[in-house]
């Protein structure tokens, strides 16, 4: 089989593999097991497909065979085998059967992928878990994240966090989820929002490893962004949050160069942006500061809609920007809010005014070090926009500096290679 054929099956398995497992976990509440067999179904795809053809109905086909993977495992316990038999009685024998492609939507046994999905994110913001918890979950269920990347993105070791995992699947453990209504969706929000923009985040710019972008992740954030919109269609922080990621995502094909490499904002070439998702973004974000008082999402698709209307650099209006980032780090702590308001103030006061911003960004977040909150002072970000301030204010030593410093701290690739770069064109 061609390697065309081998990049779709991955695709086909990588793109399911949340959807397979929000339907076991949905029916039979065991996290643990239910991987184990979705990944067992995926093994099975991986060496017959290529042999005997991709099915017609891939979920399907993987759905069946994980479920009797999962039957199997539960049938040699005794107690898991009555709970099987008890399920399989209560379940239509068509539940995990997927219609086919001209079926009606709603129509007997329906299993809408989507829906599937939509529910093992809602599972995975139970609200015994505590939000540290709900996210680690998610990521590595629904976003397909490996234990090492989610510690990474959260500046933990990889044996915290899989004890993290570990202890959110116990608390769940034996749970049963139907399907999300809009009530339960409304209920758990903000923290499926707020994982549903981590993942994205992380298909945006990757925390470690050779590619920049992981562009599967960020599509799948918004593929799931538009399903919970569709619940809750005049939930302001939805639509922010949508408008939000497809303004970004719009920004992609501009953003690694034919190497592979980085090239930041305000050296991308802007006839690359998809206008199409652009102008969806715009009138999205219009919309989300039509539904009710703006908050963290609604702002900060109004700034990426600020910076995607300006057909060049200099056209940003970044006293509105500055603006909306002072509204937006009086409602959030969050750092990247902050380290964003720093970069404004210094493109609308001048470089050393940024740097001022910088410099009591990094005392405080030192503070919170010693106090034992996260090492953001040591976080690349920080170096990468100090550096980028004290180039502009003709500092090219310190700038040097801080750019091998933000090199030397990110686990990404581009990243370093492009900080790196930087730091050797100051040499001359």
């Amino acid at each position: 089989m061609d390697g065309t054929t081998d990049d779709v099956i991955e695709e086909l398995v990588r793109r399911h593999a949340p959807q397979v497992l929000g339907a076991l976990v949905r029916r039979y509440g065991h996290f643990d097991p239910a991987e184990d067999a979705v990944q067992e179904a995926l093994i099975a795809a991986a060496g017959q497909w290529p042999r005997d053809g991709i099915p017609d109905n891939p979920r399907g086909w993987l759905i069946r065979v994980a479920s009797r993977r999962l039957t199997d495992r539960l049938r040699s316990d005794e107690a898991r085998r009555r709970r099987e038999n008890t399920a399989a009685a209560l379940t239509p024998a068509d539940a995990f059967v997927t219609p086919p492609p001209d079926a009606a939507p709603g129509g007997p046994g329906r299993a809408p992928s989507e829906d599937d999905t939509l529910t093992l994110l809602v599972l995975c913001c139970h609200p015994a878990l505590s939000p540290a918890a709900q996210i680690a979950l998610t990521l590595r269920a629904v976003g397909g994240l490996t234990t090492a990347e989610i510690a990474r993105a959260h500046l933990v070791p990889e044996a915290t966090m899989a004890q993290r995992i570990s202890r959110a699947k116990r608390a769940v453990r034996g749970t049963r989820f139907p399907r999300p209504d809009a009530q339960e969706l409304d209920r758990r929000l903000g923290a499926v929002l707020q994982i549903l923009y981590l993942i994205f985040n992380e298909g945006y710019t990757a925390t470690a490893g050779p590619d920049l972008l992981r562009t599967d992740l960020a599509r799948e954030a918004i593929r799931l962004t538009r399903a919970v919109r569709r619940l809750l269609p005049h939930e302001g922080r939805v639509t922010g949050l949508l408008a939000l990621m497809v303004l970004t995502q719009a920004r992609a094909p501009a953003r690694t160069g034919a190497d592979g490499a980085l090239i930041p904002l305000d050296e991308q070439d802007r006839a690359l942006w998809d206008r199409t998702a652009v102008a969806e973004g715009i009138a999205l974000a219009e919309e989300a500061l039509s539904q009710g008082p703006a908050g963290d999402y609604q702002l900060q698709a109004a700034i990426a809609a600020l910076h995607d209307e300006a057909e060049r650099a200099e056209d940003t209006d970044w006293p509105q920007i500055l603006a909306l980032y002072d509204l937006l780090v009086r409602r959030t702590p969050d750092p990247a809010a902050a380290l964003g308001r720093a970069v404004a103030v210094a493109m609308v006061h001048g470089p050393r005014a940024g740097l001022a911003e910088v410099d009591a960004l990094e005392e405080a977040a030192r503070a919170a070090d010693t106090a034992g909150g996260t090492a953001e002072a040591r976080h690349y970000r920080l170096h990468a926009v100090r550096a980028h301030l004290l180039e502009r204010a003709g500092d090219p030593a310190a700038a040097r500096t801080a750019y091998r410093a933000a090199a030397d701290a990110t686990l990404s690739e581009p990243e370093a290679r492009y900080l790196r770069r930087r730091a050797d064109e100051l040499d001359g």
